[in-house]
């Protein structure tokens, strides 16, 4: 769905540093780096911050999560709304950990593993504590821009809605935005 043109992610500098942190400490590990920054092509009001999301099999959150803060980084794992609007700190860089969902849609950008657009979308809907500044109308908005401007692959999408367990309320969401799906 949407035109041709191909989603590529600008990969935020610091993904490539975590990137090579992650490769020496867990070579083996399954994850996907990717920033919030990459929602601000299709928003209207650009969000103050950003979140840096590292999202790794579930079982070795806790390890990340103790690597990231031994090497001084401001991290949190699965935070809720309450936390992410009164207690981050306003001047740091903040790094979310979260569970990779097995099967997600990823691709590598320049040797990191990262989100793909449908992955991104799927999290825009599903992800509503962390992704709050691109939630109601901006979520809307991103999800025009989004198909307007670049190679939908709808089956993806749906498949890892499903995985999500969100895809019929995703595709009943692009059904009553039919907008979307009049590109086909």
């Amino acid at each position: 769905m949407g035109n041709k043109q191909n989603f590529i992610p600008e990969i935020h500098p610091k993904l490539i540093k975590l990137d090579q942190l992650l490769k020496k400490n867990f070579p083996f590990l399954n994850y996907c780096l990717w920033s919030t920054s990459l929602f601000n092509e299709f928003m209207l009001h650009q969000p103050g911050k950003i979140f840096l999301l590292v999202e790794v099999e579930k079982d070795a959150t806790d390890s990340v999560f103790y690597l990231l803060k031994e090497a001084k980084y401001s991290v949190f794992i699965n935070p809720e709304k309450e936390l992410l609007n009164k207690y981050l700190p306003e001047d740091k860089e903040v790094w979310i950990i979260k569970s990779l969902v097995t099967e997600a849609p990823v691709q590598i950008i320049k040797g990191i593993k990262t989100t793909t657009l449908e992955k991104l979308l799927v999290d825009l809907y599903t992800d509503t504590d962390i992704l709050d500044a691109q939630q109601g109308a901006e979520k809307n908005r991103i999800f025009e821009e989004a198909f307007n401007k670049y190679a939908i692959n709808e089956n993806k999408l749906l498949r890892y809605a499903a995985r999500r367990r969100k895809k019929e309320q995703i595709d009943n969401y692009l059904n009553k935005v039919s907008k979307y799906r009049q590109q086909t």
